[in-house]
């Protein structure tokens, strides 16, 4: 099944997105790390990563929906 309105993601936006997720996870991991109820640096490591992984996840679907949504727009206005 084709889409009408053509290719919607490139690797261009998609290596942006992939920077911005980068980010995003730095940033969070500076956040939750130091919730985690743990003195064990390697814990407080382990559980900061994966905390900040699985949002970041989230926000790369987010990122990748607004994405491909607006540019779908803007060609339709077309």
């Amino acid at each position: 099944m084709s889409s009408p309105l053509g290719k919607l993601t490139s690797p261009v936006s998609l290596a942006v997105d992939a920077v911005l997720v980068a980010a995003f996870f730095a940033y969070l991991y500076t956040l939750v790390a130091p919730h985690v109820p743990s003195r064990d640096p390697k814990m407080i490591m382990f559980f900061g990563a994966a905390c900040a992984a699985c949002m970041s996840g989230v926000f790369w679907l987010a990122v990748q929906m607004f994405r491909v949504v607006l540019k779908a727009q803007l060609q339709a206005k077309k």
